[in-house]
């Protein structure tokens, strides 16, 4: 099921047609893409099938199905993650980045200061100056378990009191770490204490590896539900972000309001292919398929961490979820241009530069194991010939 995919170059797809963004228009016709989060396995059965059946309908007007998508919702956030998420307090958006936006336009002002931990999702940086706010970037600090943790006395002493949003990427991209139950509760209590508006970007949240499990951050701290918002979608679990439909869930009656007249102003509203490709992804078929995905997905942890283990100098972050590697290079002591020339030139390897995701991402780079078996071992063993003068 994910070992044979319909071959993606040439489709449009932004990860196999859009690598010249970051390699140039000489783009070895052998690269791997390994960068934009997007997998390279067939949609569902369940979806390509509503898909197929809301076109063979022929009605692609006007739809009233909105509401069956928010029901849908909350059934998988029930069944998945134990989380009661209520229909009435959902709002649809255009993606993520899009619900990020709203909130930033509603929830702040211009010029005040949002937090984030870095190194993280580049997006979120960018969002946050789009729209006339300040990122103000904590470091995330390195445990003993080799793993990201939220440093929140360095966020204490970086803070200045002007700030009025925190927003986390849960599980974490680009590292995968998946956040505990008493990490988000004391961020949730810190974000109170400074009258912070705690958002919880969760759009990783199926995609955890085995030994680990998402906690939402309202069931990891419902006391503080009144500054909290969750933001969910099908996008990356079923890989259908094209579809561009998310979901953000507001529980205090006056943040919805608030967000809420901005969203009827702009008119934001899902399309009907979005809204039938989640309600069907979120089903007990689309539960069995994320199951087997997250098994593979394992399998492949293992065979990218197996060879990178040969390779001095090369480490990669021990991975909780999502299907994001962040590997660090420091060290083979090298500059970011040599680490940078090895993996695109010579391994003709294409991931996400560690630089792009802030502090803490130089001589880093984030790799996709969103692909075949046999590509994954393949981009093993080109790495391992990269640095063969290493062993």
């Amino acid at each position: 099921m994910f070992d044979d995919p319909k071959p993606r170059r040439g489709t449009g797809s932004t990860k196999w047609d859009g690598m010249a963004m970051l390699m140039g228009p000489d783009v070895p016709g052998d690269a791997i893409p390994m960068w934009v989060a997007q997998m390279d396995f067939d949609p569902p059965p369940p979806v390509e099938r509503a898909l197929m059946a809301t076109v063979a309908a022929g009605e692609l007007g006007y739809f009233t199905t909105t509401p069956q998508m928010f029901e849908a919702t909350a059934w998988w956030m029930e069944t998945r993650h134990g989380w009661a998420a209520d229909p009435g307090q959902m709002f649809a958006t255009h993606g993520l980045g899009n619900a990020i936006g709203l909130l930033l336009q509603t929830l702040t002002a211009p010029g005040d200061g949002v937090v984030i931990f870095a190194p993280v999702y580049h997006e979120f940086r960018n969002k946050i100056a789009r729209n006339g706010r300040r990122a103000v970037e904590v470091p995330l600090a390195i445990g003993s378990d080799g793993v990201f943790g939220m440093d929140l006395d360095a966020a204490a002493a970086i803070l200045d009191g002007t700030e009025r949003m925190v927003i986390i990427s849960a599980p974490h991209n680009p590292a995968g770490r998946v956040w505990t139950v008493e990490e988000l509760r004391a961020l949730a209590a810190f974000s109170a204490e400074r009258d912070l508006i705690l958002v919880s970007d969760e759009i990783h949240q199926d995609l955890t590896l085995p030994g680990f499990a998402h906690v939402p951050a309202l069931t990891a701290a419902p006391e503080h539900r009144d500054r909290i918002v969750v933001l969910t979608a099908a996008s990356k679990t079923f890989d259908i972000a094209g579809l561009r439909t998310g979901c953000a869930h507001i529980p205090d009656a006056g943040l919805r309001e608030t967000f809420g007249q901005l969203h009827r102003a702009l008119d934001i509203q899902p399309n009907r292919m979005g809204v039938e490709a989640t309600r069907a992804a979120y089903s007990p078929e689309g539960a069995e398929w994320v199951d087997a995905l997250v098994a593979h997905l394992d399998g492949n942890r293992q065979a990218w961490e197996a060879a990178l283990a040969a390779i001095p100098g090369v480490s990669a972050m021990p991975m909780q979820g999502t299907y994001l590697s962040w590997v660090d290079f420091s060290g083979t002591g090298m500059d970011q241009a040599e680490i940078d020339r090895r993996v695109m030139q010579a391994a003709r390897l294409i991931p996400s530069p560690g630089p792009a995701l802030g502090p803490g991402g130089e001589l880093h780079h984030r790799f996709n194991l969103a692909t075949t078996r046999g590509r994954v071992e393949e981009a093993g063993a080109r790495l391992a010939e990269a640095f063969s003068d290493l062993q």
